[in-house]
């Protein structure tokens, strides 16, 4: 392929991806995919390999990359298929993300895959909003192995009569699914165009070119990282559970054009629901390198392929079944993006920005009383700043990419008020670049309901860099009184919810003085 052909044909893939997540979003029932935008979709080959993807959710993303291979080797594929899973320890992330993928056949051959990841706010976790206080997986819902949604395309009633039972709104939640399976028979629709102009032996040549232009620039990068072995120490708040300031040490070892990044020394697993399968840790590092590359990268297999990483088995970052995986998929996965950054800013120090607010701020309410409901909401925060850039204020950073629920569908859907919502000024860090501020969003209930909160930086503030202050902690309130940073409550009608989320890390001596010490060291 010349350079231009090949430009064109990785457009074209990542048009397919684009086209399938503005089906999903158009026709899903739920807010949660429809305005917060909570969704990925991606193409792969016929070996699970990632092709291409839409810049939406990098954690799902990576951890698709990660673990598709051995996804796609379990099923029987035929044509008009579709198979459904969510089960963090076979592919998936935690039980709310449900994934499903499609096979694209071409004269009989199958070529590629169709997929899409999807949060879904209500998947019969003991707890509404389905992102509960766990000490188990069987307590954070249903959990799907990979299984047939469709079978040579006709619905599979098991499949369905399992999630009728899972559900408090199975009418909503099929029309969410029925939206997944339309975004792929979308994808499938336009690839195969693809495929058919260029033939199969074509369309795999062209991946072929794309993975090794890919893995080209991905050694370029990192063979611009000065050699070396560089550490960085971090810490969880707590599991909800009682277990606090729980370590994360990232070592990052540049050997030339390739790169290992050891956890060795991370917390064992915990009683709590701050674990993560290994797909998604490795999804918070692909995600860090994939940010040093240029803007051309294609997303595709080979880029990952000078990036190795090791985190031990039964660790906080390789949990073994059947831990409790609810928050390790939004806030531990935050927590390994800081770590690297950390170490890396050993070797790049003008070009790694100082740590970002460092959590979801996950937020889940809900009533299995009356009419049954659930709300599910990240919240933005503070960016750290760098020496060229970052520190804007009250946005999603890092490993999450969504929208906020808008105040107007939040209150004419949900029995909830919104008392304030805005930028909570002073709260990122000092510095010649001052860290960006988080935010304040509080609620109202006028309805009594259960809430849940997930969140992380409200014992350990963000860190800042070269100089510069750390950005203010987090804070949970409910009517004045200070919350954990996870906890579970019932609520009454009038009560009302206050959630202050971090600052970012400032970078760089200010003006006024030295900056304050950075909470972190050396691991």
């Amino acid at each position: 392929m010349t350079p231009v052909e090949l430009s064109l044909f990785a457009s074209r893939l990542d048009a397919v991806c684009d086209e399938m997540g503005g089906v999903l979003r158009n026709a899903a029932f739920s807010p949660n995919i429809r305005d917060r935008l909570d969704f990925s979709c991606a193409v792969f080959d016929d070996a699970g390999e990632l092709c291409a993807q839409a810049a939406h959710i990098p954690v799902h993303l990576g951890s698709m990359a990660f673990a598709m291979a051995d996804v796609v080797a379990r099923m029987d594929w035929r044509d008009g298929d579709m198979v459904v899973f969510n089960d963090p320890f076979l592919g998936g992330t935690h039980l709310p993300d449900v994934t499903v993928v499609a096979p694209l056949f071409h004269d009989g051959e199958l070529v590629a895959y169709l997929v899409n990841r999807a949060h879904h706010a209500d998947i019969g976790a003991c707890s509404p909003g389905s992102m509960p206080v766990s000490s188990s997986l069987d307590e954070e819902g249903l959990v799907l192995e990979p299984v047939h949604l469709l079978r040579e395309g006709r619905w599979q009633e098991g499949v369905l009569e399992r999630l009728r039972n899972a559900t408090t709104d199975f009418l909503a939640a099929r029309g969410d699914f029925a939206a997944q399976v339309s975004a792929n028979r979308a994808g499938l629709a336009r690839l195969s165009r693809l495929v058919a102009a260029g033939g199969t032996a074509g369309f795999r040549d062209g991946l072929a070119a794309l993975n090794d232009y890919g893995e080209r620039l991905a050694r370029q990068t990192i063979g611009g990282i000065p050699d070396g072995d560089y550490r960085w120490e971090d810490w969880l708040d707590d599991d909800g559970q009682g277990n606090c300031d729980l370590p994360v040490r990232a070592r990052v070892m540049v050997d030339g054009e390739s790169v290992l990044v050891d956890f060795s020394g991370t917390a064992a697993q915990v009683g709590g629901n701050v674990n993560c399968p290994l797909s998604v840790a490795a999804a918070a590092v692909y995600y860090v390198f994939r940010c040093l590359m240029p803007d051309n990268t294609p997303s595709c297999a080979g880029v990952f392929r000078p990036v190795r990483l090791h985190a031990p088995g039964g660790c906080l970052l390789n949990a073994r079944y059947p831990a409790a995986v609810a928050a390790g998929n939004v806030e531990t996965s935050s927590r390994v993006v800081d770590v690297v950054l950390g170490a890396l800013s050993r070797a790049l120090p003008q070009r790694i920005p100082a740590a970002s607010q460092g959590t979801m701020n996950n937020l889940a309410i809900g009533s299995g009383s009356g009419t049954p409901w659930d709300y599910y909401e990240t919240l933005g925060g503070g960016m750290g700043s760098g020496g060229s850039g970052g520190g804007l204020s009250a946005v999603q950073t890092h490993m999450t990419n969504t929208l906020n629920t808008p105040v107007e569908v939040l209150e004419s859907r949900l029995p909830l008020r919104v008392v304030e919502y805005g930028i909570r000024y002073g709260s990122g860090g000092s510095g010649r670049r001052p860290g960006g501020d988080g935010l304040v969003r509080e609620f109202e209930f006028t309805r009594p309901a259960e809430l849940t909160l997930l969140t992380e930086r409200r014992r350990h503030p963000p860190w800042g860099l070269a100089g510069g202050g750390e950005g203010r902690p987090g804070l949970n309130r409910l009517d004045g009184e200070d919350l954990p940073p996870k906890c579970h409550r019932h609520v009454s009608a009038g009560a009302r919810l206050r959630l202050e989320t971090p600052g970012g890390g400032g970078y760089g001596v200010p003006d006024h003085g030295p900056g304050e010490t950075t909470g972190c060291r050396d691991g």
